[in-house]
């Protein structure tokens, strides 16, 4: 497979990831069955998403350690428990996608463990993509990178302010048994909502990467996925 075509269909394969992600934090706007379908889905880009990048496996205990290196190396890392583990708890409370797997772990345990982990996964899933945002935007044109930067900020400040105001915090730190949805706001509303608050996950992971990423490029065996 040549080198363009194994980056394109890495970039869907994020893009998909990443629009999962916004449909499994609707859960008000999807329903019960369409999100452990979406969780099903996620957990299949998540495969492929790591077997298209298992070089950065490889280079894992290759070259120099930078302060960037170590933090995507940490971020991924605990992504990739964060979403597994999720998607496990997911399935042991399944009732449409994979209900021979209901009661794999205590259903109760399983809940708490699901709703606060679904939150970490969203939030190191929005630091990952800006920690990758620096490089993959450097060879924007001024005006239009500017344009968008202050777009970009903006929405993430909205996103702040809603992930502060909805209480999300006592969901990760398991202070909430259960999640509370508003039915009533419309499933765009939902969606424009989560995808303010990864920008605001994206924007800060952005502003870490551009002060300690080397001004360079990446450093030899500085591999990410």
């Amino acid at each position: 497979m040549g080198a363009n075509r194994t980056k394109s269909i890495k970039l869907i394969v994020d893009a998909g990831m990443t629009a999962l992600l916004l449909c499994l934090t609707a859960y008000q706007a999807t329903g019960e069955s369409l999100h452990e379908w979406f969780g099903i889905g996620m957990t299949a880009l998540l495969i492929l998403h790591h077997v298209l990048n298992r070089r950065w496996y490889g280079a894992l205990f290759r070259g120099k350690y930078t302060a960037y290196r170590t933090l995507t190396t940490l971020v991924n890392t605990l992504l990739l428990a964060s979403i597994a583990l999720t998607a496990l708890c997911g399935m042991a409370m399944s009732a449409h996608a994979v209900p021979f797997l209901y009661g794999m772990l205590p259903v109760s345990f399983a809940r708490q463990v699901h709703l606060a982990l679904s939150y970490w996964s969203f939030v190191l899933m929005g630091v990952h993509l800006g920690l990758h945002l620096p490089a993959m935007t450097a060879r924007w044109n001024g005006r239009l990178k500017t344009t968008l930067a202050i777009l970009f900020a903006a929405g993430a400040g909205v996103g702040a302010w809603l992930f502060y105001r909805n209480g999300i915090t006592d969901y990760m730190l398991f202070r909430a048994p259960f999640a509370f949805f508003d039915y009533d706001k419309s499933a765009v509303l939902v969606f424009l909502e989560n995808l303010a608050m990864l920008a605001a996950f994206a924007c800060f992971g952005a502003c870490v990467a551009s002060l300690i990423r080397p001004a360079a490029g990446s450093m030899p065996g500085d591999v990410t996925a």
